[in-house]
């Protein structure tokens, strides 16, 4: 079941949290019950960090169980961080877009990613050699913002209840997911913003209501309480390196 949570009085989490199935990144902060939140959960590396000094641990980056792609303005001691914090498997690299909110222009799982309209091809090419993944270019209900108004795990995705009928079957074709529109937050289309999920749980912004956690828990199916433990770690881990 989904759980609730805020950091500092935000509901808007998904722009302080990067999850995947292999790590998460969360903000810095003083604030250990959120950081224990994902940890009591998540039987993976939770790690600790800023992008550029900032605390939006999501909104600057996108990842999944291969790699992870970081802002350009991501400092050297930063970068240095995350690559000793993450597992050796995971790669990591600093992306030169002049699009550069990474987390509100990419949506991605392990095996697919949608992308603004307007990144460039370098961008594309990055994406597809570091995360591992087929790259669409699409706008979501209009709105290049890709990252901002869906998020996915490797079985689902949520999207803006503004996603009509026609693009939720495209997406579902397209990606190989089960697609359904929704919200968070008591009503808010900004689904990256007040979603975060893996394969395995999913935190959704304090002001999510039961109804739409309802819709969450139906399309994403993640058992409660779930936990990647050693033996499905080593599964992952063997199946990326085939």
């Amino acid at each position: 079941m989904s759980q609730r949570i805020s950091f500092e009085s935000s509901q808007e989490i998904g722009a302080f949290v990067r999850m995947t199935n292999m790590y998460a990144l969360v903000a810095a902060t003083d604030n250990t019950n959120f950081v224990s939140a994902f940890e009591e959960v998540l039987n993976i590396p939770v790690i600790q960090t800023t992008i550029n000094g900032i605390r939006m641990a999501g909104t600057q980056t996108v990842g999944n169980s291969k790699g992870l792609l970081v802002s350009s303005s991501t400092t050297d001691q930063e970068l240095q961080h995350l690559r000793n914090s993450l597992p050796d498997y995971i790669r990591v690299r600093r992306i030169e877009e002049r699009l550069n909110a990474l987390g509100n222009i990419i949506v991605c799982n392990d095996n697919s990613a949608l992308v603004h309209p307007d990144v460039s091809s370098e961008t594309v090419d990055m994406i597809t050699d570091v995360l591992g993944v087929d790259v669409f270019k699409y706008a979501l209900a209009e709105n290049g913002l890709v990252g901002s108004y869906a998020a996915m795990n490797n079985t689902a995705m949520l999207v803006s209840s503004k996603t009509s009928a026609e693009e939720v079957a495209e997406l579902s074709d397209l990606l190989n997911v089960r697609v359904v529109p929704g919200t968070v937050n008591k009503g808010s289309d900004v689904i990256g913003s007040g979603l975060v999920i893996n394969d395995f749980a999913c935190f959704v912004g304090s002001k999510t209501t039961s109804t739409e956690i309802v819709v969450i828990d139906g399309l994403f199916k993640t058992a409660p309480n779930a936990v990647l433990g050693d033996d499905e770690k080593r599964a992952w881990i063997d199946a990326l390196q085939i």
